[in-house]
């Protein structure tokens, strides 16, 4: 008999026992069982071989408890031989027996305790290279993005982020999921199995050396808690939420976030917008697509647009940035483009524009400021 919450008691469980492990991708030639098995194949081989090549020369060799060898006694033979154990009743005697064991069985017996020990080897030593190759991750890594929650959000905000040039080394991918970290590092990413609330989670992630935090979560209180330790732990990082209720985005603010996504609502005016216009929808679409079509790219100003107005750029500009406020292109406020702007536009994606937006190059012959 089950009590009621048995089941989801026993599940928090198996999570604990994973937690904090970290897993990175690598790339895997063979399954390993089946390197195993063709080893141990390799072996029998040249067990039987052995066997074989005894048997088939008997009469050479000299069994001291009855004087002839079998083919029962040739596979003890080519046993005792290979794995060096060596007890002497069963020996070569003539000149082609003792040839046989010189040129042929000693080489085999050396190949043979090469596969067993070098398994052996392999298999005690993988552990100490894993953690060799965790450490050197962990030195190594700096300014890269963490997304926590690899489900529908955060793999599609992976792969816009990716399509502008972010290297696949440079995610981290958090979610309490052995299964779903598993995908992940079969994409190519590393991953943390754990808790995103926990602090120590976090740090394994090396958070505090994060430039970008994506959190994407399926709940939002478990979203406000991740911002809050998050933020915490990183002061200077960007840290985009998503949400599911637009009354939390407010909450999601003040936990530290920079930008909140209401999801819901989101996916609910692109719904209206697709039903009033399809055109206006598959355009919009196109835009949040990142890497096809049409992108929506943040620059800084050149010196050549200094003192002109948004209209009068070569691109086409839909917003300003200006401090820490963001100006429609025909706000009044804007006035003429200065030093310290930045321009949002709407540009073609092509090849050799896909670089990451904060690096994305001008055009020839304009200079930042």
């Amino acid at each position: 008999m089950k009590l009621p919450g048995q089941d989801a008691i026993a599940r928090q469980a198996e999570e604990r026992v994973a937690t904090y492990r970290v897993k990175l991708p690598k790339k895997i030639v063979e399954h390993p069982f089946r390197q195993v098995a063709k080893r141990v194949l390799i072996a029998l081989t040249l067990l039987v071989t052995t066997a074989l090549i005894v048997y088939a020369d008997h009469e050479g060799y000299n069994d001291s408890s009855d004087g002839s060898v079998d083919l029962l006694d040739a596979f003890y033979y080519a046993t005792v031989s290979l794995s060096t154990t060596g007890y002497g009743d069963i020996t070569p005697v003539s000149d082609a027996a003792r040839l046989t064991n010189i040129f042929v069985i000693t080489p085999m017996r050396v190949l043979f305790l090469i596969i067993l020990v070098g398994t052996t080897l392999e298999v005690l030593t993988e552990r100490t290279r894993e953690e060799w190759r965790l450490n050197r991750w962990r030195s190594t890594l700096r300014d890269h993005t963490v997304v926590v929650g690899f489900g529908t959000k955060g793999r599609s905000a992976i792969q816009t982020v990716c399509a502008t040039g972010l290297r696949k080394d440079q995610v981290v991918v958090v979610d309490p999921s052995s299964k779903v970290v598993d995908a992940a590092v079969a994409d190519g990413y590393a991953g943390v199995v754990g808790d995103a609330t926990r602090s120590e989670v976090l740090k394994r992630a090396e958070v505090h050396k994060a430039r970008k935090i994506i959190i994407a979560t399926q709940r939002d209180d478990t979203a406000v808690l991740v911002t809050l330790t998050a933020r915490q732990l990183n002061r200077g990082a960007k840290i985009v939420a998503a949400v599911r209720e637009e009354e939390n985005a407010p909450l999601l603010k003040q936990s530290g976030a920079d930008a909140v996504i209401t999801s819901a609502s989101a996916a609910g005016r692109l719904l209206g917008l697709s039903v009033l216009s399809p055109a206006a929808g598959m355009v919009l679409e196109d835009l949040i697509q990142q890497g096809s079509g049409l992108d929506i790219v943040e620059r800084p100003i050149i010196k050549a647009e200094v003192g002109k107005t948004p209209r009068q750029t070569d691109d086409l500009v839909i917003s300003v940035v200006r401090g820490h406020r963001v100006l429609g292109y025909d706000d009044p406020d804007v006035g003429t483009l200065q030093l310290t702007d930045r321009l949002i536009t709407i540009v073609r994606a092509t090849p050799s524009s896909q670089v990451a937006p904060d690096e994305r190059r001008l055009p020839p012959g304009m200079k930042p400021i």
